[in-house]
């Protein structure tokens, strides 16, 4: 493990992910014996609870994809894979570029496979992805609205819900709904 110390000069005395420059601390890799990273306590929390995940909070990867050190390009990897669903992530993973090695090291997931990301699928089979268009197979009642999405209808740019595969989210007559995947096809 590197020392604290070591990490703070390399660091800067700052986050090796966003650049806080508060609550501090040693963060270390799964999966990989005696490397770490200086992370503040924002970046500690949203990498190990998928829950309290601020998609916001992770834009700062634009500048940390680029670091020299190994380490912070696979912790910068991994967050962006899973936010990918947010749609900007998949732009900077084209972006990125790791050797084979690293990114070898950064498709390790722990063990619970935790850093898998939840895959969309619609009613034939289809891989939905943030921004696509869809159109319903079915007419659908819209609860709290007083309108029913009809057959037919196209969908555009949704976005997905992060944490459950069945669902996805659109506007249909100006008013954003939540909709089922089973009841959407993908648009060529």
């Amino acid at each position: 493990m590197d020392s604290e110390k070591e990490l703070r000069e390399r660091s800067e005395n700052s986050c090796e992910l966003c650049g806080a420059k508060e609550t501090l601390s040693v963060y270390d890799i799964p999966l990989k014996a005696e490397v770490s990273i200086l992370t503040c306590e924002t970046c500690i929390d949203q990498i190990n609870n998928s829950e309290s995940i601020n998609a916001t909070h992770w834009r700062c990867l634009n500048d940390s994809i680029w670091s020299p050190i190994k380490a912070v390009q696979v912790v910068s990897w991994r967050m962006l894979n899973r936010l990918r669903h947010e749609g900007w992530p998949i732009d900077l993973l084209d972006m990125m570029y790791l050797d084979e090695e690293t990114l070898a090291w950064a498709k390790e997931t722990e063990q619970n496979n935790s850093l898998e990301p939840v895959k969309h699928i619609d009613s034939n089979g289809e891989l939905l992805e943030s921004g696509d268009t869809v159109v319903l197979i079915k007419d659908l009642n819209v609860k709290g609205a007083s309108f029913t999405a009809k057959r037919g209808t196209a969908v555009r740019r949704i976005s997905l819900v992060h944490d459950n595969p069945e669902h996805i989210e659109g506007k249909i007559e100006g008013q954003q709904i939540v909709i089922l995947t089973k009841y959407v096809k993908k648009s060529t």
